[in-house]
């Protein structure tokens, strides 16, 4: 078996050749994200903010149509999912929140130190519902956002008006994106179902070739079968007995899993299947997305060795379903985890919260840096104070990247963007000549968001500035005092929510990882645990599929961590860099265990409790390891007793993986 390791996607450190080069962590944030423009959400951003102003203009109230595009500005940024019904939550949700949240500014603002303790409160509260998932996330974020824009500007009164019209900004928002529901119906979810075929048609075909591309193959696999369970099962997993289009989707993707396990015996053959096998996975594809069903004929060479019958039972069973005429309602019982009712969710979610150090740690992060912000601007006199917290909320969001890194790329992009509102207020006049300003304006947010947090800034800044000045009419003098308060936002998060809490590296990623590496030695036990009956083999081979995905998502989650720490200043990003050979290291183990199995189904010899459980509690020492280590130390394992047996790959993966050395410094 080769043993070949990349290493050229470890981010590297400063430019040896170049000392005066900037660092590869701040690099890698500027460096715009290879995305496609999202022409309709760029169309709908720039009615959702410019038909309010225009309204506004018509009845004479243009501080009103400010506010309505300040609340359809949230809803532009919150729109990121793809399934309609989950916009639905993903728009509305944090409306109502935002609605609370300028509700209590507006009833504080003018009161001095209660504005500052309220704030202070509400932004403990906003932290830790931040934890519980991505809607809680952006509702935790619009809930203290408009709380401070509340407390900072004099908004209209009674006090439920400016609640009123940026919710309505939200909704109208909401009202545009559920326009093409009638026309695209499940089609996000079709796509997302066939991204799935399509990715394991790329792994299948890497298959046997060199390691590192059946790798990145497989990561992106991962990557999309969690998108597509996320979108058929995500909101409405009570509804799949009485919706087929569901219940359809719901199937094509359990057949998927066979040929997902399939596919590292097939890999570890380091012979590449024939092309027709990758083929028809491609034509099954095409086939769920359009959704056409009937008769079709499977054109497949006959297989010869473990690997490929799996491979070719697999595909026959999945070209069989997908091309029911009917779905088959008795492969829909989501073999791998149908989440719980919503309320059901939603209670747990509250509970671990409440119970979380982690929540309580990133609550009290954030409820110090808004105090301390606002108790600045109440000692000190600065212009436009409110944009000082307004920052610091922005930037203190862990999981929307480094907190280290969002700092300086929020400063960079902020200078960027005033350069261009600079020139909106000092030469486009004041009325409706802002209408096709902010058009082109908002515009370039939805484009501009996929490029990344820099990009996102720079787009956003001379919007808000635009909306800031119809509300208080300072034109120009707007710019010098948005660059001071960003900066000193900037400057409030790196020292009171970076520098003065520490939390170790190892505590945020290492515990993670070593979480994983647990889970792996779980899962060799569980693939090769005995079974006395048939019911017991189906039992254990669901668990054994539950499992498998957990694992892989979590490594998921773990890359993505580790993504973020490598945009951080040393010593942070070198110790990530360190242990990232040990992610690739454990999806190998992963993948070698799968191989094993799926041998041992196709006739393969299982191999004995006895080694099953010495592969199990050497990766239990490794996880051990990882917990109680920074950098990454040589452990030496003794080579496996036989190297016949099934098992033998997973004893390498395992040996490779407890071998990784400390870098040289």
């Amino acid at each position: 078996m080769t043993t070949e390791r990349r290493t050229d996607h470890i981010p590297p450190g400063r430019d040896r050749t170049n000392p005066l080069a900037p660092p590869a962590w701040l690099l890698a944030g500027l460096r715009p994200t290879a995305a496609p423009v999202p022409w309709a959400a760029v169309l709908r951003a720039g009615v959702a903010l410019s038909v309010p102003l225009a309204v506004g203009f018509a009845l004479d109230e243009p501080e009103y149509g400010a506010l309505v595009s300040m609340g359809a500005l949230s809803g532009v940024i919150g729109d990121t999912a793809d399934a309609y019904r989950m916009r639905v939550l993903n728009i509305a949700v944090p409306q109502l929140f935002g609605a609370v949240g300028v509700a209590l500014g507006t009833l504080v603002f003018g009161h001095g130190w209660l504005a500052v303790g309220v704030l202070t409160l509400i932004a403990l509260v906003s932290g830790m519902i931040s934890s519980i998932g991505t809607v809680a996330s952006v509702s935790g974020l619009l809930l203290l956002l408009n709380a401070v824009v509340g407390a900072g500007l004099p908004m209209p009164r009674p006090w439920w008006i400016a609640p009123l019209l940026l919710a309505a900004g939200g909704l109208f928002v909401l009202a545009l994106t559920l326009l093409g529901w009638p026309l695209r119906g499940r089609r996000p979810e079709r796509a997302a179902v066939a991204a799935a075929y399509r990715a394991l048609a790329d792994g299948l075909e890497a298959a046997g070739g060199p390691g590192f591309a059946y790798e990145d193959a497989r990561r992106r696999l991962t990557l999309a079968l969690n998108h597509a369970y996320d979108l058929v099962l995500g909101r409405r997993a009570r509804v799949h007995g009485r919706s087929p289009s569901l219940v359809r989707m719901l199937a094509q993707l359990n057949v998927l899993i066979p040929l997902v396990e399939a596919a590292p015996a097939a890999h570890l053959r380091r012979r590449p299947l024939p092309p027709a096998v990758p083929a028809a996975v491609r034509e099954l594809a095409d086939a769920v997305e359009e959704g056409r069903t009937g008769a079709h004929v499977l054109v497949l060479p006959a297989p010869h060795s473990q690997s490929e019958r799996a491979v070719d039972a697999a595909l026959r069973h999945a070209a069989a379903i997908v091309h029911l005429a009917e779905p088959e309602t008795h492969n829909v019982d989501d073999r791998l985890g149908r989440p719980a009712a919503l309320r059901v969710r939603a209670r747990r979610a509250v509970r671990d919260m409440m119970f979380s150090s982690a929540s309580w740690r990133y609550g009290l992060r954030l409820a110090l840096c808004i105090g301390l912000a606002q108790s600045l601007v109440s000692l000190i006199e600065v212009e436009r104070s409110y944009w000082v917290a307004l920052t610091v909320t922005f930037v203190l969001k862990p999981d929307f990247g480094s907190v280290f890194s969002r700092a300086l790329l929020r400063a960079l992009g902020t200078a960027a963007g005033l350069v261009l509102a600079a020139a909106v207020l000092a030469e486009v006049p004041r009325g409706w000549w802002d209408v096709p300003v902010m058009f082109a304006l908002a515009a370039l947010i939805p484009a501009f968001s996929a490029k990344g947090y820099a990009f996102q800034t720079a787009a956003i800044t001379p919007v808000i500035l635009l909306l800031s000045d119809l509300l208080n009419h300072q034109g120009f003098d707007l710019i010098r005092p948005r660059l001071l308060d960003s900066l000193i936002g900037c400057a409030i998060t790196l020292l009171a929510g970076y520098l003065l809490w520490p939390e170790s590296w190892r505590t945020r990623l290492g515990d993670r990882l070593a979480d994983c590496v647990d889970d792996a030695a779980r899962y060799v036990e569980r693939c090769f645990a005995p079974v006395a009956d048939e019911a017991g083999v189906r039992v254990a081979r669901q668990a054994r599929l539950q499992a498998r995905r957990r694992i892989y998502r979590d490594l998921s989650g773990v890359r993505s961590e580790f993504q973020r720490a490598l945009t951080e200043p040393p010593p942070t990003g070198a110790r990530a860099a360190a242990w990232w050979p040990l992610v690739v290291a454990v999806e190998r183990i992963v993948d070698a265990t799968t191989a094993a199995r799926v041998r041992v189904n196709h006739g393969a010899v299982p191999p004995a409790a006895e080694e099953v459980e010495r592969i199990a509690r050497e990766l239990r020492g490794l996880a051990e390891g990882v917990r109680s280590s920074v950098t990454p130390v040589r452990v030496v394992v003794p080579p496996a007793a036989d190297a016949s047996s099934v098992l033998a790959p997973v004893h390498q993966e395992v040996a490779a993986a407890r071998a990784i050395a400390q870098p040289v410094r």
